[in-house]
């Protein structure tokens, strides 16, 4: 078997996006810090999201069954450390950002890049983690101007391209 330190490095090269996925519903309010988070198909528009299963929010997810991935934008550092860490409550983490609700009613945090907002149509569990299957339900595009991604184990922030006249 591969050793796990040697796949984590590997992994670490990869640069991803930095998201915070949220939800809310019967079971309660959460959200968590993701890269793990891409695209399936766009027919129809389905996303992945991994979580850990050991992750204490992990149960809110899985029992609400909905979740909105807040794709953060180069300003949002701050908040992928507030969903991150284990010293702030879940109520103090939504008190410190603004947000509002999409379609699913799981919390949409103001000035991300975009907000997919999601129904869970299928739980797939992989080794230690939970894959979530998400049809997207609705879409809102913020008006920020750049992207957060992690890299090599440290943030790195992305202009946003020019876009071509139509």
């Amino acid at each position: 078997m591969l050793d796990v330190k040697r796949f984590r490095d590997g992994m670490a090269l990869l640069g991803s996006a930095v998201n915070v996925v949220t939800t809310d519903g019967p079971s309660g309010r959460a959200g968590f810090t993701a890269t793990a988070v891409c695209s399936v198909t766009d027919t129809p528009p389905t996303l992945i999201v991994c979580q850990n299963k050991g992750s204490w929010t992990h149960r809110f997810f899985a029992e609400n069954g909905v979740l909105c991935v807040n794709l953060l934008a180069a300003d949002q550092e701050g908040l992928s450390g507030l969903f991150a860490s284990r010293e702030v409550t879940m109520e103090e983490r939504f008190e410190q950002v603004a947000w509002d609700r999409l379609a699913t009613g799981s919390p949409a945090l103001a000035g991300a890049l975009v907000n997919f907002d999601c129904r869970i149509a299928a739980i797939q569990d992989v080794g230690t983690h939970s894959v979530f299957f998400c049809d997207v339900l609705d879409i809102r595009r913020g008006a920020a101007s750049g992207g957060l991604v992690y890299f090599d184990r440290g943030y790195h922030h992305l202009p946003q391209a020019a876009r071509a006249a139509s």
